[in-house]
């Protein structure tokens, strides 16, 4: 079938992408009329360059489903990951070490469509540095010979703050950029890639953003790519920017008008 054909290829290490590919509003303005369901990711994987997966937040899929999704997917496309929250959740972080091995285990049977691994912390978790530090040591660099990338996700925003930045750098591990009101918001970074989460879109715009702010989302992937840190967005400690160096980039349209988030990535795809 011509849909699933041709594919978008990331452009100078910059991938683009949205949160699942199971959304029912997305069946009227993103997937093709009369297209089965079993068919969206397929289709979804054509005409982005990544997706975050948040259903694993709530449980760990068996390696046999990884394994089909991967199979589903043109090369050069990666999943992002939540890791499941009962691991970020528990009241002794420094002992999940075998949930951990647990969800990496089979997670890494997405082989090399395997992106980054998301750990989130609600902002109603109070976290303490020793713990949250013990933690951090528990996350491996590889599993089965496949490099893992980390990215955290703290929501506590006491918890956020300059010694934070230092231990997400000590350990290589990206801090998520959330570009959104309710969350903290900063765009330090902290690893040898960048991880972007967007949260504006607008369900009366047909993108998603308007072509000026898609524009200027194009120019700071370039800039992060290029191993800068825009000016234009909030920093913790702007006065320790990180070495320059080319960085892997990930952007994603995630919640806010959701019906609206294929059609922003998509146009963020085609500025790049």
């Amino acid at each position: 079938m011509e849909l699933f054909e041709t594919h978008p290829s990331p452009v100078d290490g910059i991938r683009v992408g949205i949160g699942g590919w199971t959304f029912a509003p997305w069946r009227d303005n993103f997937y093709p009329k009369g297209l089965v369901q079993r068919r969206e990711l397929e289709y979804a994987s054509r005409r982005l360059t990544a997706i975050e997966v948040n259903g694993t937040y709530y449980g760990a899929q068996k390696p046999a489903t990884y394994e089909k999704w991967a199979a589903e997917t043109p090369e050069g496309f990666v999943f992002s990951a939540k890791a499941p929250m009962r691991i970020m959740q528990s009241r002794a972080l420094a002992k999940t070490g075998p949930q951990i091995e647990d969800f990496l285990g089979g997670i890494v049977s997405l082989g090399d469509r395997l992106g980054p691994i998301v750990w989130q912390f609600d902002a109603n978790q109070r976290l303490q540095m020793d713990s949250f530090s013990a933690f951090l040591e528990l996350l491996p660099k590889s599993v089965d010979g496949r490099a893992l990338r980390h990215v955290l996700d703290v929501r506590d925003a006491a918890f956020v703050n300059a010694d934070y930045l230092a231990l997400a750098r000590r350990h290589g591990m990206a801090t998520v950029f959330t570009d959104s009101d309710e969350y903290p918001s900063f765009a330090d970074v902290t690893a040898d890639f960048v991880y972007a989460r967007l949260m504006r879109s607008r369900s009366d715009v047909p993108t998603g953003y308007p072509d000026g702010e898609l524009n200027a989302w194009a120019a700071r992937a370039r800039e992060w790519a290029a191993g800068g840190q825009p000016e234009s967005l909030p920093y913790l400690d702007p006065a320790n920017p990180p070495a320059k160096q080319k960085r892997d980039v990930f952007v994603f349209f995630i919640s806010a008008a959701k019906e609206r988030n294929p059609a922003a990535a998509m146009a963020l795809i085609e500025r790049l």
